[in-house]
């Protein structure tokens, strides 16, 4: 009995810890600054990539091609903006300390894949560089 709850803790804290790893490298990411290319290809006014950004960063993610087919993309990244923008639209409306963290959360999310979109980009135009010096 003791050392299936000891496993059970253990196991929920090893869970926590690594969503509190992800969500660091996420914020981390997202902290990144991003060109002035990619800004103006979102659409993006003043430089402020907000919560409403993400669908369209994520569709230019999807438009850039990848050279690192093994790099993870946006899948984990989705799925937490969906999970946010539910918690918004159940409990969002009725409390706004919930609407706030949801959007500072979505806007995080937008960051990251501002970022992501970027880094392909410049990959692309290293590589196309690469190909034309030799």
């Amino acid at each position: 009995m003791f050392a299936a709850m000891l496993f059970t803790i253990s196991i929920v804290a090893l869970a926590q810890f690594g969503l509190y790893y992800w969500r660091a490298v996420l914020s981390g990411v997202a902290a990144q600054p991003v060109s002035d290319r990619v800004l103006s290809a979102a659409h993006v006014e003043n430089g402020r990539v907000t919560s409403q950004h993400f669908e369209t960063l994520a569709g230019l993610h999807e438009l850039t091609p990848d050279l690192y087919p093994n790099r993870g993309g946006l899948g984990l990244v989705r799925f937490y903006h969906r999970v946010v923008q539910a918690v918004d639209a159940l409990a969002g409306s009725r409390i706004p300390a919930i609407a706030a963290w949801s959007n500072r959360e979505r806007g995080i999310c937008a960051r990251y894949a501002a970022v992501q979109v970027d880094r392909r980009l410049q990959a692309n135009l290293e590589l196309a560089a690469s190909l034309r010096s030799c």
